[in-house]
């Protein structure tokens, strides 16, 4: 195979394949939908915001607007989706588990009834550490951008 057809992105991957790559569940899974992925470079997914997520019951009444720390956790499941693509981990059992988050910045509000695009790509890929750099867009305008570092790793056990 060359690496062209091994770079060649993957995708559109449903809701099923994602959970095949995380151990993730509502109300936690916070990616529905992975719209590319290229091996070893970068993923584009898609999180659909809707009223019906219980944290805007209290953030904040009358104006719901998605948590910060949210928006990174889905940033950070795309990653994860990314790394266990890339290293052909999927349905070993392996997690990803942040190990650092720097440089975050919100730039617009993430409301009820949007499409928040979430595009992660690798800054530097180790065989257990990986960092990547991501960015969330409401109909490709900046929300949230952050740089982090993930560790792959064994469950813990029981």
């Amino acid at each position: 195979m060359t690496d062209a057809q091994t770079k060649a992105a993957i995708g559109p991957l449903d809701v099923t394949r994602v959970m095949a790559a995380l151990p993730h569940r509502y109300p936690m899974l916070l990616v529905d939908r992975v719209e590319a992925l290229v091996p070893d470079e970068s993923i584009a997914a898609i999180k659909a915001v809707t009223i019906n997520e219980g944290f805007f019951q209290g953030h904040f009444p009358g104006r719901p607007i998605m948590p910060g720390v949210l928006i990174v956790e889905a940033l950070a499941q795309a990653a994860g989706v990314l790394a266990v693509e890339s290293l052909g981990l999927a349905g070993t059992g392996k997690l990803v588990y942040f190990m650092s988050i720097d440089g975050v910045k919100f730039r617009k509000p993430v409301e009820p009834g949007v499409l928040l695009r979430l595009e992660v790509s690798f800054v530097q890929k180790r065989a257990r550490v990986c960092k990547f750099a991501g960015r969330a867009l409401i109909e490709g305008e900046l929300a949230a951008e952050c740089e982090f570092t993930a560790m792959i790793a064994d469950p813990p056990a029981a």
